[in-house]
């Protein structure tokens, strides 16, 4: 009865040693997005009061990969910092919208900026939004193809957008 035991006990160690599910740590890789925002880069050019305006977007991707190289959870972080609007402008939105140079996508990854949480009073400003989960194939689609994806703030005078710019080839740590 005690050698049955051993080998019930052996063959389930053995089993459990052949899985064919992938074990080993997750690697965490960072990927930070510099984003430079114009008037003239909208689609149309944004051509009334708004049009003086320019800005960067610093956008930091944090993605978790698998053993096997699949991205499993992912999270950003946004740095937007604006200039050159209207004293009093207030910023109603952004986010990061899937589509090339000259195109107007949908919106892809949303920021989560509410009306009013950066009024510009002197014409420039910035905020910081931390945490914003990204859907695992979405981030994987921005990271494979960044010129493909664009980041666009809107206002209250442009809310389809005022200035925008395209991904680029990001920094990665």
């Amino acid at each position: 009865m005690k050698r049955l035991s051993l080998l019930i006990v052996g063959l389930s160690v053995l089993v459990a040693g052949c899985s064919d599910k992938p074990t080993g740590p997750s690697q965490t890789t960072t990927s930070t997005f510099t984003v430079p925002l114009t008037a003239g880069s909208e689609v149309p050019p944004t051509v009334n009061a708004d049009a003086g305006a320019t800005g960067t977007a610093t956008i930091v991707l944090r993605v978790v990969r698998d053993n096997s190289g699949t991205i499993t959870s992912a999270v950003a972080d946004f740095q937007i910092t604006v200039a050159g609007f209207p004293p009093g402008t207030t910023v109603t939105d952004a986010h990061i919208h899937n589509a090339g140079v000259g195109i107007i996508g949908g919106v892809y990854v949303p920021v989560g900026l509410t009306a009013g949480e950066l009024v510009l009073t002197n014409g420039g400003g910035s905020v910081t939004k931390n945490g914003i989960n990204v859907p695992a194939d979405k981030a994987a689609a921005i990271l494979s193809n960044p010129a493909g994806h664009y980041f666009n703030v809107h206002t209250a005078l442009n809310p389809n957008g005022a200035i925008r710019g395209q991904l680029s080839a990001p920094a990665t740590y």
